[in-house]
């Protein structure tokens, strides 16, 4: 077959040869030129996908200084949202032909950067609580870098859910089925997230309940759900910062023999994949993962290619908004 490579690899050669083009023109279209016309790229990439081309990442970082590779930060993927992001994450840079790398920053984000440096990323996607932990780390020289929930600063390009709107959301569903009081069930205090949905519910319950309820907090696990439950005796309503928390919390509610919702209604956050299946239903926040991951992608390959306009302070941060999903697990009184 003409252009076949002796691994066995299509080559650029046998993609010409298919959209009747010369070898430099595959060669713009794959290092994604502008001096190539639409109608010629569209038949060269249908000749790419009917041949199964795939550019060879080695030889292309060698043309271009890119290895095509954008690193992920985490502090654990113990947790479903992390989890979820992961994944996401791994979707969108794929679709834009970029093969995704994951470290786990354990105590020091500034060793997560080191690992990633000394592999030649081009750029990174930080998560949650690690944000939090770069405050301690200088990132190394060069390395582009997007921040998935974090507060706003003037030299990091930021994305984030509405986690105060979403919050607030679902506070202010839970006093219009007429609790008096909504405690919070609320995540660790060095994360982002935590914070902003804490502040959610507490803005509107000063607001709308008088500031009555209770914080309680816990660590994102079920586990810390389960264990929080036993200073909850009084609550009749809770907003629970995640999903798996309320999910510990709703059984530790049943050995009590409390009910949910006929005894405490209870609202979570995420929408993980189980949530509808839990007993009862759980009424939740619902964060669009695919639209951060596909934002936070977006951002940090046009500052790795160079089609970013301008400075991070010039870019507000992209806040995703976050809806209520209502099941059954709140009721009115």
């Amino acid at each position: 077959m003409v252009g076949r490579t002796a691994s066995g690899r299509v080559s650029m050669a046998q993609v010409a040869s298919r959209a009747g083009v010369s070898g430099q023109t595959v060669s713009r279209v794959v290092n994604d030129s502008p001096r190539v016309d639409p109608v010629t790229r569209t038949r060269v990439e249908k000749a790419m996908a009917e041949l199964g081309y795939r550019p060879h990442r080695a030889a292309r970082a060698l043309r271009t200084g890119r290895t095509q590779t954008i690193g992920l930060v985490v502090t654990t993927l113990a947790t479903v949202g992390n989890s979820r992001m992961l994944q996401a994450t791994a979707e969108a840079a794929e679709q834009r032909g970029y093969a995704l790398l994951v470290v786990t920053a354990g105590d020091s984000v500034a060793t997560a950067f080191d690992r990633l440096h000394d592999q030649g990323v081009d750029g990174a996607i930080v998560l949650n609580e690690a944000s939090a932990m770069m405050r301690a780390a200088d990132p190394p020289e060069g390395l582009r870098l997007v921040v998935v929930d974090a507060p706003a600063a003037s030299d990091l390009h930021i994305v984030h859910s509405d986690h105060a709107g979403g919050a607030a959301a679902a506070t202010r569903s839970l006093l219009e089925l007429g609790h008096t009081a909504v405690w919070h069930l609320a995540g660790p205090e060095d994360s982002f997230a935590a914070a902003e949905r804490e502040r959610g519910w507490r803005e509107t319950m000063e607001a709308i309940g008088g500031g009555k309820g209770e914080v309680v907090r816990g660590d994102w696990s079920a586990d810390s759900g389960f264990a929080a439950a036993a200073r909850m005796t009084e609550a009749t309503a809770v907003f629970s910062a995640n999903d798996q928390m309320a999910l510990g919390l709703i059984r530790a509610l049943a050995e009590q023999g409390r009910q949910v919702p006929e005894d405490v209604s209870v609202i979570g956050f995420d929408d993980v994949p189980d949530a509808a299946n839990y007993r009862p239903p759980l009424t939740t926040i619902r964060q669009d993962f695919a639209a951060l991951a596909t934002e936070a992608v977006a951002r940090l390959v046009a500052e790795i290619e160079g089609k970013g306009a301008g400075s991070p302070a010039s870019k507000p941060a992209t806040l995703v908004p976050a809806m209520l999903i209502d099941r059954a697990s709140t009721r009115a009184v």
